[in-house]
Formats: C-alpha cells, structure tokens, sequence
C-alpha cells in the first residue's frame, strides 16, 4: 500500500540556510558592538525623553517658516539638479554596459563580441567607482573646491547617483525579454531604434519607479551633505541643533516626512498614467 509522503521537500534546505544566516548575524553583532540593554537603561529613557519633549511645539513663527520655505526649495533644487545631471551620464553608461543591444546577444550563435566587452567592462568599472565613494565623501571634496553652498551638493549627487542609476539601469534592460528588441537588430534596425521600440516600452514603469526613487534618496542625501555645508535643509538643521532649537528640528523634521509622501504620491500617480 502506497503512503502519500506529506513533508515538505524545501525544509531542510530552508532549516539550513536559517542556521546558516544566525551564524553569520551572531559574529556581525559582535563586531558592531549592539547592546540593546541601553535603550531600556533608566539614564538613556530620561535623557531620550528630555530631548525629544524639547521637540514640542514645532517653531511656527512667520520668519522660520519663510526660511524653513526657502531651504526646502533650496534642497529640491539640489536633489533635482543632481538627479538631472545624474541621468546624462547614466542613461549612456547603461546603453553602454547593458549587452540588451549587444549585435553579438541578438545573433543565433549569441557568442559574446570581444570587442563589445573590451567596451563594456571599462564603462561597468567607472560605474563602480562612481558609486562606491559616499555622497557625503564627494559633497566634503567639492566644498573644499567650490566653497560651501549648494554646488557642493548637485555635483556629489550627480557622480553618486550616474553610477547607481547606471548601473540599475543596465540590469533593467537586460531583465526584460530581449526577443523584441533582438528582432529588430536582426532586422537591420539601430541600436537606438531598437531601444526605443523593442525595450523601453517594456521597462518604462520600472524604470520611472526607481528614478522617482532615486530622487526621493536624493533628497534625503541632500539633506544629509546639508550638515558638511552644502545647503538646504540640512545646513538648517545642523544650525538648529547647535542652538538647540529643538521646536525648528522638530519642523524641519516634519517637512521631511511630507518631502517623503508627496514624492511617494508622485511614483504612484506616474505608475498610473504608465499602467
């Protein structure tokens, strides 16, 4: 008499990598030295208190909400036009480092192009590059070359972002289906045109999604760099906590959250239309 074998074939793979994963967060939480205890600790609960009661309530005077405006539009400002000329380079660099329009993919025999590669892996490696140094790294090189102020930050977040957004967007390309756009190549068409008609219409909700993204990062590395002198909030924020102007934190702090929804809000709607 045949007995149906009820166990589940993935458990002990799954009960191994489980083992696995706390074997390896035991030595990382050592090395990082975590002790929650200190959160629950009597001095640290008073002190945590007494500085977030002096959040309460948030600055609303006339002439803090007209700077608060100004700064927030400043930090825009900086996240945009780093974002913007982030993509001039690495909407090329992708092209470049993807193989999604490699002459040699779309062939029957599909064997990689050397000459193809001696392009690719240069670009991949200045994509490396770009984004393996912090935002924060390049903010503090290029206040040092172009003085403090907002410069500082569109040029930390372009090189930055280029390699991230690069990088992204190459394997975006590869990961759709490559039939379409292979056809057309096959066909005689142009790279570009084959781009355009056999991939973008495929990954343009993907791609919007992450850039919308990427310019919400933005905005919070804006912030971020803010605190090395270049601008926006940031800068605003680190004034504020050296006079201990907890009610300004407190609006700055809020206009993040809402920087962060209307963002959130505008991927949604672009998802949408792109749908």
């Amino acid at each position: 008499m045949l007995t149906r074998d009820t166990r589940d074939p993935a458990t002990r793979p799954r009960l191994l990598l489980t083992l696995l994963a706390l074997a390896l967060l035991w030595p990382g939480t050592r090395f990082s030295e975590l002790d929650l205890s200190v959160l629950v600790a009597s001095a640290s609960q008073s002190e945590m208190g007494r500085f977030v009661s002096a959040f309460w309530p948030p600055a609303h005077g006339e002439e803090f909400i007209a700077l608060l405006l100004q700064a927030t539009l400043q930090t825009l400002a900086i996240a945009t036009a780093g974002m913007a000329l982030a993509l001039l380079l690495a909407v090329p660099a992708s092209l470049l480092a993807s193989r999604a329009l490699s002459l040699s993919a779309a062939s029957r025999a599909g064997h990689p192009s050397y000459w193809g590669q001696l392009l690719r892996w240069p670009v991949r490696g200045l994509l490396i590059f770009l984004r393996s140094v912090p935002e924060i790294v390049w903010a503090l090189l290029f206040v040092r070359a172009v003085g403090l102020g907002p410069t500082a930050g569109v040029l930390a977040i372009a090189i930055t972002y280029s390699g991230m957004l690069g990088k992204v967007y190459a394997e975006i390309f590869e990961s759709v289906d490559q039939r379409p756009a292979h056809a057309l190549l096959q066909a005689g068409s142009g790279r570009l045109a084959a781009f355009f008609y056999g991939i973008l219409p495929n990954v343009a909700a993907e791609l919007l999604s992450y850039t919308v993204y990427r310019w919400e990062c933005a905005i919070r590395a804006s912030v971020v760099m803010g605190f090395v002198g270049a601008g926006g909030l940031g800068q605003q924020m680190d004034l504020s906590l050296r006079m201990f102007a907890g009610g300004e934190v407190a609006s700055l702090l809020l206009t993040f959250l809402v920087l962060v929804l209307l963002a959130d809000q505008l991927s949604r709607l672009l998802r949408w239309r792109l749908a």
